[in-house]
């Protein structure tokens, strides 16, 4: 965590307008203890920080013990690792707590939650408490299907280059940000707002920010029209006056703009988006004058009535309110566009991270804090320094083989097959050469089941795929499936493989050794970049990998740990 702060928002640094102002609001109370239960995962830990940082008292629990654990220990909060001694013991530890913020994981049978509702504690969820949390700041709720982690840390980034220092939630760790969570001394608070148990369904932000919006949750949304739905009500909440930001070029946000302008149009429905003329997201852009070929017309029409949120978009297709033309990927990686805000050239977006999503995900950032006052020429020097998020498009190393053939490994949390697509354009771009080799760990098995055919497809731009055990997570019914129904059903690129997670390291290094003889013929470089991609563990492959790599002959034969948590896998390869 960086940028400690007792005061809070107190003091705030007005970033934009002064008509996006809100009036101040009474702050919670920041003095009251708060006791997280699952305190060191990804969701919880960065809420715990900011609360202490802001001068409240926290203590939790988690059953294991981590590098999120040993961190918070560090900062001086007292972390329970695994069961209580006792129910005496329990009591004591959560009697004090003005509150108790449970993970989602955590069913309401919970030992922990069931004394402390018997002690009168109120417990709360994530959910519960990030409206709490953010109450008295000016918010920006960063959400989509894919991306947002991205968004939020280059917005973040951008923000305090420009001087303002917000306060920011982010869902990974990003190592120019100092971590996952960030107490800032302004007014600002910048929030990863994920729409998974519905956990932005309470949040009230000045401005929302909707990268993309899929069906990719189907253990919790039996449909994409129920997605659209809960995305539609998440917009419908920006504050009186706010902003909307979206990218023009995604289908599924124009769905959920066409859902927001039906609700204008009932009688019973106060009107909480655009009254301007728009584009239509997904769809050619209507005919209008042009300042300059192929870019953005004349600035949208203001709203009639500053008490609606205005729509302001973003994309690659004309007739977006920002534009980046001429999308180009750079020699060694990063990519190249030149930006153009209502027909006006801003300037050139130069960016270290491969990709089009990548630069989509930096447009949304740019277009969000020009919203916030901040000048376009420090938002794009800002975004060319940004190095990235963990486990995405995440650097673990490079080795050689024994028989000299260069390998770069990269991991990536791509666990949809429109994450999968993008994070392997980006590998084809990157490579300049190099075969591209994708090892996939498929999340879930209702995902798997939902979107079979659409992961078959996902893998075009790989050389080589690798198919490894289903990932469990949370579910206990396979469903019928093993990875071998997907590993069978990719017909590109044609070497594809199912391989058992205990023997995937072996055939990994099997194949790498190989590898220089088997180089194509549009190929002019014989080495491999290799990309691990999964939600799950799949992320420890890459370092076990780059290690067996550098001290060749010094391991045994010794299968990857397998604590993936799941069911048995019985069927045959």
């Amino acid at each position: 965590m960086t940028g400690q702060n007792s005061a809070g928002p107190a003091a705030a640094q007005t970033a934009g307008p002064a008509s996006f102002v809100t009036p101040s609001r009474p702050r919670p109370d920041r003095a009251k203890r708060v006791h997280f239960l699952g305190i060191g995962g990804s969701g919880l830990s960065p809420l715990a920080q900011i609360h202490l940082a802001g001068g409240g008292e926290v203590s939790g629990s988690d059953q294991e013990d981590s590098a999120r654990v040993a961190m918070l220990r560090a900062l001086g909060i007292a972390v329970r690792v695994g069961p209580p001694a006792d129910p005496a013991a329990l009591a004591t530890e959560l009697r004090g707590a003005d509150v108790i913020v449970a993970s989602s994981a955590l069913r309401d049978d919970h030992p922990e939650i069931v004394a402390a509702r018997a002690l009168g504690i109120p417990v709360m969820r994530r959910s519960d408490w990030l409206p709490e949390l953010t109450a008295a700041y000016r918010l920006v709720a960063v959400a989509g299907s894919h991306g947002k982690t991205t968004t939020a840390a280059m917005l973040t980034l951008v923000l305090r280059a420009a001087g303002v220092d917000p306060t920011a939630v982010i869902g990974a760790e990003v190592a120019q940000l100092g971590g996952s969570a960030v107490a800032g001394t302004s007014d600002v608070f910048v929030l990863e707002a994920d729409e998974y148990g519905g956990a932005f369904a309470g949040l009230d932000p000045e401005l929302a920010v909707i990268t993309n919006v899929e069906w990719e949750h189907p253990d919790l949304f039996p449909d994409e029209a129920a997605v659209h739905a809960v995305f539609t009500d998440f917009a419908a909440r920006v504050r009186p006056g706010g902003r909307l930001v979206v990218c023009g070029d995604h289908p599924g946000v124009a769905a959920v703009l066409a859902r927001l302008d039906q609700r204008a149009a009932a009688p019973d429905q106060p009107r909480t988006a655009r009254d301007q003329p728009r584009s239509t997201p997904g769809q050619p852009a209507p005919e209008q004058p042009r300042t300059a070929p192929d870019q953005p017309g004349p600035a949208p029409e203001q709203p009639g009535s500053a008490a609606r949120a205005r729509v302001v978009d973003y994309g690659f297709a004309a007739g977006r309110s920002w534009q980046a033309v001429g999308y180009a990927p750079r020699p060694g990686g990063g990519s190249v566009s030149t930006v153009w805000h209502d027909g006006v050239e801003v300037g050139e977006l130069a960016l270290a991270l491969p990709g089009p999503h990548v630069a989509l995900n930096a447009l949304a950032a740019l277009a969000t804090s020009a919203e916030l006052g901040v000048a376009p020429e420090t938002a794009l020097r800002a975004l060319g320094t940004f190095s990235g998020a963990a486990r995405r498009f995440d650097t673990v190393g490079q080795a050689s083989t024994a028989g000299g053939t260069a390998v770069e490994i990269v991991d990536d949390y791509a666990h949809h097959p429109t994450e999968i697509r993008a994070t392997l354009r980006a590998a084809r771009d990157r490579a300049a050469g190099r075969q591209v080799w994708a090892v996939t760990q498929p999340h879930t098995f209702s995902r798997l089941a939902a979107l079979l055919d659409d992961f078959a497809t996902a893998f075009e731009d790989a050389d080589r795929v690798y198919v490894t055990d289903i990932y469990a997570a949370r579910e206990t019914d396979d469903l019928g499936l093993h990875a071998t129904d997907l590993a069978k059903r990719i017909s590109r690129p044609r070497r594809s493989a199912y391989v058992s997670w205990p023997d995937l390291l072996d055939r990994l290094l099997a194949d790498l050794d190989a590898a220089e003889d088997d180089v194509q013929d549009d190929q002019v470089d014989p080495g491999v970049l290799l990309l691990t991609l999964g939600a799950g563990t799949i992320t420890t492959v890459g370092p076990l990998l780059l290690d067996r790599l550098r001290r060749p002959g010094e391991h045994d034969r010794t299968p990857i740990p397998d604590t993936m948590g799941q069911i048995p896998r019985t069927r045959p390869a």
